[in-house]
């Protein structure tokens, strides 16, 4: 992968170039960044750059023999260490690698739902084992094979796990030319022993125009791009993955949830419930993610803030509707409650006890119009 290829993040590319130029390459370093900005493909750009043999002023060449094997995943000196979910005490990163390469070159800003998408997980926990530390340590106590580093490139260090501390010795005193690249999402999940001997390179989120730019780009129509990108919220991830769910409708399907809970009829809301329960994980999860982020409109349109809505005309126009019959404490109430639903659905909660929880909740602040304050509701 070369730079060019990565949405946005001209600083931070600019950073790591210098990087090399200057002779500052740090052997342990910690990309950190949210779902969707790039960290993972800046990380394998990164790498390619330090081992291409014909480096250019902004890139790596692209052409070279290095760079044509990194483009595949498959450079003797380029090493992948992930969460996987384990059938055998044995299993180890490299037992995944053909599903690992399918995943990340088919979409270099996957998340852990669509690396779950590539294996057998069942109802698996995540993790880098033991096991995987050790092949860790085995597979960097060789020199270089061909490049002029060998790398690693751990993503999600978050899943390690105490027995990440038998990492530390080969981090802290790696061999010559030998560099760890971790790509990591949330600071406060790693360990602090493996925190404390990397360098930190924060990346932001994207922003509005280059998540809309790289949709139209890629043949999305410009008010679908445009919708994506704003509710995406910087992440390219989520961006792509409601598109091509876009098809489901999530508009009507939420309305008549909230008609129907508006209006307290209760065999149809069960019906409702099961139709919801049978659209599988992350439709459901980008359902409500729909859910929460049409009510924000609406709160926008009710405190003056129109001019930044970005809505079709049809939701704008039912969101106008809307905004006057649900009130602003209304709508955080029944934000909150779609926002706890997408993290227990995360988590595998059971779907239809789920949406039958969330419909009743949704039930007494429209119906009854009893707000929650605490653990208590009042009238």
């Amino acid at each position: 992968m070369q730079f060019k290829e990565i949405v946005g993040q001209d600083a931070i590319k600019q950073r790591l170039i210098n990087s090399v130029t200057e002779n500052r390459v740090s052997h342990a370093q910690l990309f950190l960044g949210p779902e969707g900005a790039g960290a993972l493909s800046l990380a394998v750009a990164y790498a390619q750059y330090l081992s291409c043999e014909d480096r250019q002023p902004g890139d790596s060449c692209g052409v070279c023999n290095s760079c044509r094997k990194y483009q595949k995943l498959v450079h003797p000196d380029l090493h992948f260490s992930y969460p996987f979910f384990a059938k055998h005490k044995e299993d180890t990163a490299i037992t995944f690698i053909e599903q690992w390469r399918e995943a990340f070159l088919a979409n270099p800003y996957l998340n852990l739902d669509i690396w779950r998408g590539y294996l057998d997980a069942e109802n698996k926990q995540a993790n880098i084992n033991i096991a995987e530390c050790h092949q860790i340590i085995k597979k960097l106590s060789f020199k270089p094979f061909e490049s002029q580093y060998k790398i690693l490139i751990l993503w999600l260090p978050e899943y390690l796990d105490k027995t990440g501390n038998s990492l530390l010795k080969i981090i802290e005193e790696p061999q010559p030319n030998t560099l760890f690249l971790l790509v990591a999402q949330n600071q406060d999940q790693i360990l602090n022993t493996i925190l404390s001997r990397t360098q930190l390179i924060k990346i932001p989120c994207l922003s509005y125009g280059e998540v809309k730019d790289y949709l139209v780009e890629n043949g999305q129509p410009q008010g679908l791009a445009e919708q994506a990108a704003y509710l995406s919220n910087g992440n390219l991830t989520e961006a792509i993955q409601s598109l091509q769910s876009h098809d489901d409708n999530h508009h009507t399907l939420f309305l008549q949830w909230l008609r129907l809970c508006f209006a307290n009829k209760g065999l149809e809301m069960i019906k409702l419930v099961d139709q919801m329960a049978k659209l599988g994980r992350e439709n459901q999860k980008n359902f409500l993610r729909y859910g929460v982020s049409f009510l924000r409109e609406c709160c926008l349109l009710q405190t003056g803030g129109e001019k930044l809505v970005h809505l079709p005309a049809e939701e704008l126009d039912t969101a106008q509707k809307m905004a006057k019959v649900i009130s602003v404490d209304a709508a955080a109430a029944i934000t909150k409650e779609l926002e706890k639903a997408h993290y227990h659905i995360e988590r595998n909660a059971n779907p239809k006890i789920l949406f039958l929880d969330v419909s009743l909740q949704i039930v007494k602040c429209l119906h009854f119009k009893s707000l929650p304050k605490g653990t208590q509701y009042i009238t």
